[in-house]
């Protein structure tokens, strides 16, 4: 019997489509490749670019949300289209079996007759009976009612051999029918399973673009009042190094006070996701219990605060410049944020607690991204709010990026 797809299984498969094409992305999702800020105008197009790129992102997000539900309305007709096929053949089998009984019931009767007739003629009574007609005419009819017997009997057997012959030809054309829908929808919720591929993917890149915009709002915001203060209004060509007389480092410091190279920098599979040649944009620390202090690795400003995102949990970006260079460096996973946004830090400023523990998805967190209890420490070239081009991320100066390498003091280089 050809396997049935129920509505209960073919519900559940949908569902299990819905959750397995839901993946995590790794921590970087960049909603824009925008440019390193260098004046308040720089920043304000940037803002520009962001929200335009939010638009455009919504479209794509509409239309991949209508194309899913035609491939759910095209799921469904195919479905009530097998339930019909599965009818129609659950109707042929009844009438082969209706067939076969009236070929079994024929079968017999024929046999009856012929061995009737064999006992006539053995005994000549068939010959008596045909002979002893009254007339030709009789005679006739008599041989004729003899060979419509056996005659009707054949002809019954053949028609009832021919319907059985169509019934199964007619079962094997229903099969087919149904495996090339069942086929149909294997397609459709492949398809469907791409679109919500797709779709998750706009919905954390809408999620991250409406993150950084919320940043680099705040930050436009910000670097106005700091213009204003400066020059008594905006002025869209002020250097933002200029306004905000951020300090200068002569150094890096770790930033615990010791800890555990976990996962290098750079192409990984994901721990959590299976993905293989995933980036990872920083390097993760361990070896240290949730609630231990993070401090900045370098004086400077903070630039972008995340509360509770699905993949980096707490997250804190803070703009410095070391040796003339400028940097971004951020911390992902924090149990706690203890800093403010445009707060000014210095390397002995705790600006969060170690998290990534109880803030974990699997253990009951909101955290998609993590495992166990550690620090995702990274570092750019450049200033920016949180949206960082992945080509401007590098090894976190101090740290040898190999997994295993362990200090235990802040001030350690390359230990």
């Amino acid at each position: 019997m050809i396997k049935r797809i129920t509505k209960k299984t073919f519900s559940i498969l949908m569902l299990f489509i819905v959750l397995f094409a839901y993946t995590i992305s790794p921590i970087p999702v960049n909603a824009a490749e925008i440019k390193d800020p260098q004046t308040l105008g720089d920043l304000q197009h940037n803002l520009k670019e962001l929200k335009n790129k939010k638009a455009e992102n919504d479209r794509k997000q509409q239309s991949a949300k209508d194309e899913i539900q035609s491939k759910k309305n095209a799921i469904t007709k195919a479905e009530a289209d097998i339930t019909q096929a599965e009818s129609d053949i659950d109707e042929a089998e009844q009438r082969i079996i209706e067939s076969n009984e009236r070929i079994e019931g024929l079968k017999e009767q024929t046999e009856q007759i012929l061995k009737v007739l064999q006992q006539l003629q053995n005994q000549n009574v068939y010959l008596e009976y045909v002979s002893d007609s009254s007339s030709i005419t009789e005679l006739v009819m008599r041989i004729s009612a003899i060979e419509q017997i056996t005659d009707s009997n054949q002809k019954n057997l053949k028609d009832l051999q021919n319907l059985i012959k169509q019934n199964e030809q007619l079962k094997v054309e229903l099969a087919e029918k149904q495996k090339n829908l069942e086929q149909k929808i294997e397609d459709y919720q492949k398809k469907i399973e791409s679109l919500y591929g797709d779709l998750e993917s706009y919905d954390k890149f809408e999620l991250d673009i409406d993150t950084q915009i919320k940043l680099l709002e705040a930050q436009v915001k910000e670097y106005e009042r700091l213009s204003i203060e400066k020059y008594n209004k905006i002025v869209p060509t002020a250097r933002l190094d200029e306004l905000d007389n951020a300090p200068y480092n002569a150094g890096w410091l770790k930033p615990l006070k010791k800890g555990s190279v976990t996962s290098p920098e750079g192409y990984r599979t994901h721990p959590v996701t299976g993905v293989k040649y995933s980036f990872h944009s920083g390097i993760d620390i361990g070896k240290n219990a949730e609630g231990t202090p993070v401090y900045a690795a370098a004086a400077g400003k903070v630039s972008g605060i995340v509360n509770r995102y699905s993949c980096g949990g707490n997250m804190v970006y803070v703009t410095v410049t070391v040796g003339g260079v400028k940097y971004t460096t951020y911390y992902y996973h924090l149990l706690s944020i203890k800093v403010k946004l445009n707060q000014i830090v210095t390397q002995d400023t705790v600006i969060g607690t170690v998290g990534g523990g109880s803030t974990a998805k699997k253990n009951g967190g909101y955290d998609n991204c993590t495992t166990g209890a550690h620090l995702h420490f990274g570092v750019a070239k450049g200033h920016y709010s949180g949206s960082i081009p992945t080509s401007k991320v590098i090894v976190p100066p101090g740290f040898n990026n190999k997994k295993g390498y362990s200090w235990s003091t802040r001030s350690a280089f390359y230990g």
